[in-house]
């Protein structure tokens, strides 16, 4: 072969290379639009998956009844190959994370996985009607009736019937935080949706201000010296309180900040969130400021480690605080050893105080969702791994604490030790690490 019908050939397979790259970006892409349910397919710049989209697809606003109306739910899905297993991100609020070009998710990382990222009804892009929760407060209590869990998880079944005719491989269902709890009730609900379930520092509280917390704070996380630095620290904050409350004014005004109550009860809540806060994001304890640092220091301190914006209402959580209030539940505050420095009387029901808008104050909390999600747990026996940290509040109100799987073949319980709310496989000792991605690549198999 001479070398002019050589480079010919290598052409000719060149040029066939990129025709056949191209027809398969057009098939994937034509399988999630013809996909049920499915009414757009935008492709996203990527530099982490072979293609890359934003999906939107039909859902009913009223679980499975379409008489209600419907809504459009945003999901990001990333595509490693059609032979790969599919991770199912089961979002608790916003996905908008899910759109940035370097964005990959831990188990698709680790698993070689295609990703499917579920934007949480009534967040973001996702929201019925299209309106912002901002708007939505002032509907009355009919919009609101359907940010239910169950609701919730008839989404993400949709989504698992919809996208199980693109993706035919085993199936992973994971997430974080409120995402995790979305994992454990949508594998309780639907037990056959998924091969895989990860949740992680996914709590199952039991009551609007579960109680657990308060006391896991006080007489359990870190060590007692380390409790009374940041006990010390509230107490120095609420000695300064009558100095640093006018910073912390024309803060809340600059930021166009509104509140049920007044400005000082937010600051107190403000301290009492601190302990908090702290303990769940791992913030080192050398953050806090000495004794005679500037109120500026102490000022930054409480601000960046809980700041007034959580306290805003309404705010783009306020769909959040509808379902802590209504089924998920949540944790309260301690008072103890600042009442003499504080504006409030009782942290009694502040949710309904401070964080609903007026128009939702009466919504009560309904126990069934956790009494049916423990139960199922403790009688199922499903390929379901649980990751918590030590030191992370929310640890308390999880299963570690009463889920006993040495019966079980299957479901495992792991706690990162000084882990905070951002444990995860990747940061796990080597040999929890180990144990897990075992279990994980011998489940796909």
């Amino acid at each position: 072969m001479n070398q002019t019908a050589m480079k010919r050939m290598l052409l000719s397979a060149a040029m066939l290379l990129v025709v056949l790259h191209v027809a398969a970006q057009v098939d994937f892409q034509t399988l999630l639009k013809t996909a049920p349910h499915v009414v757009a397919v935008e492709p996203l710049k990527n530099a982490v998956y072979k293609e890359k989209y934003v999906v939107r697809i039909e859902q009913n606003v009223n679980g499975h009844d379409a008489s209600d109306g419907t809504f459009t739910q945003r999901l990001i899905v990333g595509l490693k190959g059609l032979d790969r297993p599919t991770v199912m991100v089961t979002e608790g609020y916003f996905a908008h994370y899910a759109l940035s070009t370097w964005y990959e998710e831990e188990l698709s990382n680790l698993l070689d996985a295609n990703v499917v990222v579920c934007e949480y009804r009534y967040f973001g892009e996702s929201a019925p009607k299209g309106l912002t929760p901002q708007q939505t407060v002032l509907q009355d209590m009919d919009y609101w009736q359907w940010m239910t869990v169950d609701n919730s998880l008839a989404d993400l079944h949709r989504v698992r019937q919809s996208l199980g005719t693109v993706f035919g491989g085993k199936w992973v269902a994971t997430g974080i935080s409120k995402g995790g709890q979305t994992t454990m009730f949508y594998r309780a609900t639907y037990p056959d949706d998924v091969d895989v379930s990860v949740s992680y520092v996914a709590p199952l509280n039991k009551a609007v201000q579960d109680g657990r917390h308060e006391k896991f704070l006080a007489k359990q996380v870190g060590t007692a010296e380390e409790r009374q630095e940041v006990e010390d620290a509230t107490v120095e904050l609420m000695e300064r309180k009558q100095r640093l409350l006018p910073r912390f004014e024309k803060l809340c005004q600059e930021k166009n900040y509104t509140f049920k109550l007044p400005v000082q009860d937010v600051y107190d809540y403000c301290v009492l969130e601190l302990p908090f806060s702290l303990w769940q994001w791992g913030t080192p304890l050398t953050t806090i400021p000495d004794d005679d640092a500037s109120d500026d220091a102490w000022f930054k301190f409480l601000t960046e480690t809980a700041g007034p914006e959580y306290f805003d209402c309404p705010s783009e959580f306020t769909p959040f605080f509808v379902q802590a209030q209504r089924e998920l539940g949540y944790y309260g505050y301690s008072v103890k050893g600042l009442k003499k420095w504080q504006s409030i009387s009782t942290t009694k029901d502040y949710i309904t105080r401070m964080v609903l808008p007026a128009q939702l104050e009466g919504i009560k909390f309904d126990k069934t969702l956790y009494k049916r999600t423990r139960r199922y747990l403790k009688e199922n026996d499903p390929r379901h791994i649980f990751i918590y940290g030590e030191i992370d509040p929310w640890t308390s109100s999880g299963v570690a604490g009463w889920l006993d799987c040495s019966k079980k073949q299957n479901m495992r319980v792991y706690v990162q030790p000084r882990g905070s709310h951002r444990a995860r496989i990747g940061n796990m000792p080597e040999e929890m690490k180990s144990e897990i991605m075992s279990r994980l690549t011998g489940w796909l198999q």
